[in-house]
């Protein structure tokens, strides 16, 4: 079943999976929501701390929780999360994938920590998801061409099928199809092992991004993700931002020494991520990258209209 685009008066549910949530941020964030049109519904735990562990948004079973009863709510059209930080690694497993199977999809909306999630919903659910601004990050409220690409996305997803950076540039030359996949390249070495985790991104376009990683830390990710085999047969790499990871020459070092050799086409800096702004982008539907003309073209719109809209 394919997903629609979001209309004026929809329901979208906040979810918070991951880290503690600033309330201020998120009242920003519910602000610019709103003034889409969309009808916000905070899940009852966003706002809570775990007893012990404060860099988590209550404990382990209200997280799951949440982003369970807003799946399976009828009414609700998307899910985003509010941040990532840390936590959904620990919460992923409490999910009733069959009880989540056996409703409608729906569209997960987040970024960093959310890769986990975006990861689950690939492998037990199949659904498409976006890797975008979070309501209550700092980008999202406080970058307008972040916040303006995502609403684009979700209510005009016929306006945002060819996507690129102004700093979007050739690191490895060709051109590739596949399906999107991939997000925070920490969470996805972490998830390597893991129950349900994908045996690897064979055939796929892989994105890659994070933040504050230092180019010696990101060679120590990718040789995991090479050594466990979750390299093998990717068709192409889009990556993305790389704030606080030190020099980008160096950044760009790791890069070609780990993806250089592979004969696939690479682009620099596709413009998603952890960044002062951000575009929105896909996971889990077919695209072309084209890495001469440093651009990811979607095959499709990821939302389309349904029948009865």
């Amino acid at each position: 079943m394919s997903l629609r685009p979001l209309r004026p008066g929809d329901r979208i549910a906040l979810v918070a999976p991951s880290g503690a949530v600033d309330p201020a941020r998120l009242a920003l964030g519910t602000d610019i929501l709103r003034s889409w049109g969309l009808e916000v519904v905070v899940l009852p735990h966003v706002h809570d701390t775990h007893p012990t562990l404060p860099y988590l948004a209550g404990t382990d079973a209200h997280r799951a929780a949440d982003l369970q009863a807003a799946w399976l709510d009828p009414d609700i059209a998307a899910v985003l999360c509010v941040r990532g930080g840390f936590g959904a690694h620990r919460m992923v497993d409490l999910l009733d994938w069959d009880a989540m199977r056996a409703v409608p999809p729906k569209l997960l909306i987040g970024f960093s920590d959310t890769t986990v999630l975006h990861e689950a919903v690939a492998q037990q659910l199949g659904t498409p998801t976006l890797y975008g601004p979070m309501s209550a990050a700092g980008v999202f409220t406080t970058d307008a061409p972040t916040a303006e690409h995502l609403r684009r996305t979700l209510f005009e997803p016929a306006t945002t099928t060819v996507l690129g950076g102004p700093d979007a540039a050739t690191l490895v030359p060709g051109r590739a199809h596949g399906v999107l996949m991939g997000g925070c390249a920490s969470l996805l070495a972490a998830d390597r092992g893991t129950p349900g985790a994908r045996p690897s991104f064979a055939g796929g376009l892989l994105l890659l991004e994070d933040v504050n990683e230092q180019p010696y830390q990101l060679d120590r990710i990718l040789t995991q993700l090479r050594r466990s085999g979750a390299l093998e047969g990717v068709a192409g790499v889009a990556l993305g931002s790389w704030d606080l990871c030190g020099p980008l020459d160096g950044v760009r070092a790791v890069m070609l020494d780990h993806f250089g050799d592979l004969g696939i086409p690479v682009v620099w800096e596709l413009g998603f991520g952890h960044a002062p702004s951000a575009i929105t982008v896909p996971l889990g539907v077919p695209a072309t990258l084209d890495a001469d003309a440093a651009t990811l073209t979607l095959d499709a719109p990821v939302l389309t209209p349904s029948t009865d809209a």
